[in-house]
Formats: C-alpha cells, sequence, structure tokens
C-alpha cells in the first residue's frame, strides 16, 4: 500500500468550541468554511500532480450533514474540474474507512476533514502493520511541522523499543518540502532495504516473515549501513520537486437576507411535553414570527411529534418570518418577551438565505 492522506487541521470539531448549555447537554460546534476546504483540496490535488499520484478520494458524510460536510464535498468538485489529468471520486467516510481497512490499494490520495483524517491516518498506518510506521507533515503557508503519527509516546520512552520509522518518514517529508529530495530518497530506499530485509523492531516482526527482532538503536544501525542501496522487491523512493505551492480563488459575496431565528431554550417542566412548550411560546409571544417547529436533540417533536420520543432539557424553536426581510428587532423583541415570560434562552442562531438558498438545514423528521 502506498497512501498519502491529508487531512485539514484547524477546522471541524477540533476548533474546541464547546458549551455547555443545560443540565443534560453539551454542545461542540463543527466549523467548516470554505478557504479552509479549499486550501487543504487544492493542495491535494498539487500535491498529487507534483509527486505523479494518479487519483485523489475525497471522503465526507455530507448524506447526513449536508450544509458542513456537504460544502466541502462542493468545492472539492470544484477544484477537481480544473485537474482533468487527475482522476477524483468521492465516497462517504464510513464505508470509505471501511474500504481503507480492507483494500488499501484501491486508495491513491485521501483527503477529509480533520476529526475523519484523524482517525484514517491511524487506520492506514495500523493496515500496514503499525502505527509506528507513519510520518505526518504539518504544512503551513509560511512554516511546516513535521512528527510521527504516533506522537510523542512516552510511555516506552527510553526503553530501547519504539519503531523510529514513523519520525524517519516525517523527516524524509521535510527533507523534500525544504527542497532536499535525494536526501530524502536515500534515506527511504535505506529503510525499504532494511524493512525487506526482516529486520524489524517489535510491533512489526512476525514469525516466519521477519527474520531479525530488534530495537530502535538496531534497527537505526541497519538503515544506515544500507544507504546507498535500492530495495528490489518494491518501487524505490522517487521524489521529486520542493513542496506545493498554490492559490485560493476569490468568489463574490451572496446575497445574505434574515428569515428567520432559532430560539435555544433549558426547559425542563413536568412531563417535557412539546405541546406544552409551544403553548408557553405562544402565550409569550404571539408574533408576527412564526414558531414552525421544535426539535430536541435534532428530531422533530412539534408539530407532530411521536410520543416515543426521548426529551433532554435542550430545546430548539425555530421561529419564521412572514417575508423575504426580516428586520433584526423583530427578533429582539422575541428574545424579550420570551425573557419576560420567564424562559431561559441559551442561545440563538439567525437563520440566513444565501442568493435565496437557506444556510440552515431542517429538523430531523420536519
Amino acid at each position: 500500500m502506498n497512501i498519502v492522506i491529508i487531512r485539514e487541521n484547524e477546522e471541524d470539531l477540533y476548533a474546541g468550541i464547546e458549551h455547555r448549555q443545560t443540565d443534560e447537554v453539551v454542545q461542540v460546534l463543527k466549523i467548516v468554511s470554505r478557504p479552509g476546504s479549499e486550501a487543504i483540496i487544492r493542495y491535494a490535488f498539487e500535491y498529487a500532480r507534483a509527486y505523479g499520484r494518479r487519483k485523489v478520494t475525497c471522503m465526507t458524510k455530507d448524506n447526513i450533514m449536508k450544509l458542513g460536510d456537504g460544502l466541502f464535498h462542493r468545492v472539492f468538485d470544484e477544484v477537481a474540474a480544473e485537474y482533468p489529468d487527475i482522476q477524483h471520486e468521492h465516497q462517504i467516510i464510513d464505508i470509505g474507512a471501511a474500504r481503507l481497512a480492507a483494500q488499501p490499494e484501491m486508495l491513491d490520495v485521501v483527503v477529509t476533514l480533520n476529526l475523519y483524517g484523524d482517525i484514517l491516518s491511524d487506520i492506514a498506518a495500523q493496515v500496514a502493520g503499525s502505527i509506528g510506521l507513519a510520518g505526518s507533515a504539518n504544512i503551513g503557508y509560511a512554516a511546516a511541522m513535521f512528527e510521527a503519527v504516533h506522537g510523542s509516546a512516552p510511555d516506552i520512552a527510553g526503553m530501547d523499543i519504539a519503531n523510529p520509522s514513523g519520525l524517519l518518514q516525517a523527516a524524509t517529508q521535510m527533507l523534500v518540502h525544504i527542497g532536499q529530495p535525494a536526501v530524502a530518497e536515500r534515506i527511504t530506499n535505506a529503510w525499504l532495504c532494511t524493512l525487506e530485509d526482516g529486520i524489524h523492531t517489535g510491533d512489526t516482526y512476525r514469525m516466519g516473515l521477519s527474520q531479525e527482532r530488534v530495537g530502535t538503536r538496531a534497527f537505526t544501525d541497519a538503515i544506515i549501513a544500507r544507504l546507498g542501496r535500492q530495495p528490489s522487491q518494491g518501487e524505490p523512493a522517487l521524489y521529486r520537486g520542493q513542496g506545493v505551492r498554490f492559490k485560493l480563488t476569490q468568489h463574490a459575496r451572496a446575497v445574505k437576507k434574515l428569515v428567520g431565528v432559532d430560539v435555544f431554550l433549558h426547559w425542563d417542566e413536568p412531563g417535557r411535553d412539546a405541546e406544552a412548550l409551544a403553548r408557553q411560546l405562544a402565550a409569550a409571544y404571539p408574533g408576527p414570527l412564526r414558531l414552525s417547529m421544535i426539535t430536541n436533540r435534532g428530531v422533530k417533536v412539534y408539530p407532530e411529534g411521536l410520543p416515543e420520543t426521548f426529551h433532554s432539557d435542550h430545546w430548539r424553536c425555530r421561529f419564521i418570518g412572514s417575508s423575504d426581510a426580516l428586520p433584526y428587532a423583530e427578533v429582539l423583541a422575541l428574545l424579550t418577551r420570551l425573557t419576560e415570560a420567564g424562559l431561559d434562552v441559551i442561545k440563538t442562531e439567525n437563520l440566513y438565505t444565501f442568493d435565496g438558498e437557506p444556510g440552515y438545514s431542517l429538523g430531523q423528521g420536519e
């Protein structure tokens, strides 16, 4: 297998924006931006072109997260059209991860969001034989950092049992990035020869396949002794270029209109009855915004909710305006009336259209 996994490294759930909003519910925000998505996707295609890769596969969960993951998929399709020399495809992340584990030879370059890529990179390393085999590169616009996928592994520090391959792979990526591909090739080919000769650390040692089980130092010495050799069973390393360069495209701003608001409540009255909450909202605020639905944990519970649906103390109440352009003052009036009625407003999300397209998702069952 020979797979490169390229993941976004600042956004998604790893943005770290979390809030406890009620006794029972914590919210984690998933941030996906067009510039962040385009940067990593364009990097993936430029990487594929620079290093002779044949295909780029995008993995998302946009069958569920149609806006967030949907944006990433949409940008992928837009960028892919600019690279007709490179094959491209999209896979849903769950089956994509299964295929990575079962048929890694079907993949070449994978580009995905932060969390998915974090998981996929460990799967790929483990399928190859060990988490200790893989290196990683964190590439920024003005700086780059290179490290082993497995992190610092302090639990085995100083024991001479760690597989140095991950750190070595990170180092060769760094050498290519700074314009020394020939040095990187020399090191990688020596490493491949060492593996071919059956000299393996404990995490990759296999009875009947390996010839010698060695520690960190002995494995490193074996690589040094093979500098200048070429692997005989597989393709030798061939690096080119010195990193990847690209520019983001500029996009016209959309026409943005406020059309409603989602009001989130901490509401825990006896029975947790959505119909009772709807009546309470109607009594507190007669209009002109219309209560269109209430959801609990994303599932629609009003109108026509199912009685068997479990209710937490966290409610989303969607109010929609009657005209194209809703003045924000009406949202403030709504919040004032709800607060005066004793309802605990914990959060709001304004509902906008962008060039006439809704910028918000429907509730499950809506």
